[in-house]
Parts: C-alpha cells; structure tokens; sequence
C-alpha cells in the first residue's frame, strides 16, 4: 500500500478529484501519526498503481509532502522519479 501526505486539505481534495478522475482506486484517509504532513487527509492506494499516481500528481502539479510506502507498522517515503 502507498500513500501520498499533503501539506493542505486543498491539495489533498484536488489530487482525490483527479485519481477518481482517472479511474483509480484511493482510500482518502486520515495521515498516520508516523507521517510528519500539515494536512490531516492522506490518500492511500494499491502498489500496481504508483506509475500513474506519480505522473497524474507531476503533470497536474500537485503539492504534495511526500509519496510512503507502508512496511510493516512504519512509512518509508520514496523518492519520486
């Protein structure tokens, strides 16, 4: 499971209308205490999924904190290519 943290709700609501936009299946969710954001809505997803996460929140220029991947109990933030 990934997830990407935002530092605003308005970001976090914007990426949510474009990967349902896209057809993607997204948990809208509260962030997880292990992950530092300023927004207290994070937007988790399926593995399969990152490449067109990735490239709809880069060509739409959304802010976003950080993309997680979750391992075991604890988030390891990926870099984004």
């Amino acid at each position: 499971m990934h997830l990407l943290a935002f530092d605003s709700t308005q970001q976090a609501l914007r990426a949510e209308m474009l990967l349902d936009y896209a057809d993607i299946e997204i948990d809208t969710c509260p962030t997880p205490k292990e992950v530092t954001a300023g927004c207290a809505l994070s937007i988790a997803f399926e593995d399969e999924d990152r490449e067109r996460v990735v490239r709809i929140i880069q060509q739409e220029n959304v802010e976003i904190r950080g993309l997680y991947f979750k391992n075991g109990n604890c988030y390891d933030k990926l870099m984004l290519d």
